[in-house]
């Protein structure tokens, strides 16, 4: 079976300076890809910035006689972050691999949280991911052709004490994917989210050293985003999990619930003494859109077309 490679396409990887980042970058420079190594080289809480970490990842991708160039503009800002895309078409003439992975933390509970740091985590995680987004969807059309990955986390998927604003921030992105996936197949742009487990400074005070030197290895993450930004992958919109060497799809599910005439009044009463089936998730079932979520529950009431 032939290697997957990456030779003759560009890739923007955001917060590539360390953790995950720095090792997508890697990788996909090893295997033919000319990358921009995009980090602003802040603190984990998103303060202050440096170019050594881009610096050094581009410089260790080129030692290795690979292609990259570092960036060190902020996702943040609609202005800065379609710089980082401008600087994939000025250095390498286009784009087709985007992986939206920059993010910061700033964890308490909600009832001690300053809105500020709620907005910060949004505007970084979602807003940014947004921003890059932006920016490169038209150069994929261009070529008719794009890879874009997204981070979620499982705070967003099933929610994590103390993350409010990093859970919100999260699951926005899944529902920004949702969309966005049945706007790219007529330009073959492909676009799905994982939500890694790996060490990352991100991950510090959260997961035990232990568990994180030994288990939580980057690469076995690496290997689920690399498939998912090659040719060979043809999925758009799935989310996966990936960390510890386990993979995994998600799914948002809907139970078989229960119907009431639609034509009687619908009380409250009704609704508490039937929560137990409305809320039965024995039967479940996954829908693609909206349109289907919406024909599940009125095509019952449609008069049967005759033949």
């Amino acid at each position: 079976m032939n290697d997957i490679r990456f030779d003759g396409k560009v890739a923007v990887i955001t917060g590539a300076g360390r953790g995950l980042g720095r090792d997508y970058a890697l990788f996909l420079g090893s295997r033919g890809a000319s990358v921009v190594v995009n980090d602003l080289g802040g603190d984990p809480d998103g303060s202050g910035s440096s170019q050594a970490p881009a610096q050094e990842v581009a410089y260790e991708i080129k030692a290795a006689r690979g292609k990259a160039v570092a960036n060190y503009n902020s996702v943040a800002e609609p202005e800065e972050a379609a710089k980082i895309i401008d600087c994939a078409r000025e250095n390498f003439g286009g784009l087709d691999i985007l992986i939206n992975n920059a993010g910061i933390l700033r964890d308490k509970t909600f009832l001690k949280m300053d809105l500020t740091d709620f907005e910060m985590l949004v505007k970084v995680h979602l807003m940014g991911a947004v921003y890059v987004t932006k920016a490169a969807f038209p150069l994929m059309r261009e070529r008719n052709y794009g890879r874009i990955i997204l981070a979620t986390s499982s705070a967003g998927l099933w929610g994590n004490f103390g993350q409010t604003n990093y859970s919100a921030a999260k699951m926005g992105l899944v529902g920004f994917m949702n969309s966005l996936k049945l706007e790219g197949p007529k330009y073959n742009i492909l676009i799905n989210t994982v939500a890694p487990l790996a060490a990352s400074r991100l991950g510090e005070g959260i997961f035990p050293a232990e568990v994180m030197q030994k288990f939580m290895k980057p690469e076995l993450v690496t290997a689920l985003v690399a498939y998912l930004c090659s040719e060979f992958c043809t999925t758009s919109g799935d989310i996966i999990t990936a960390g510890l060497g386990f993979f995994a799809k998600s799914q948002l599910m809907e139970g078989e619930g229960i119907r009431f005439d639609p034509d009687r009044i619908v009380t409250p009463e009704m609704v508490r003494e039937n929560f137990a089936k409305i809320s039965e998730m024995t039967v479940t079932r996954h829908f693609e859109n909206t349109s289907d979520a919406f024909l599940n529950i009125v095509k019952p009431l449609m008069p049967e077309e005759k033949s």
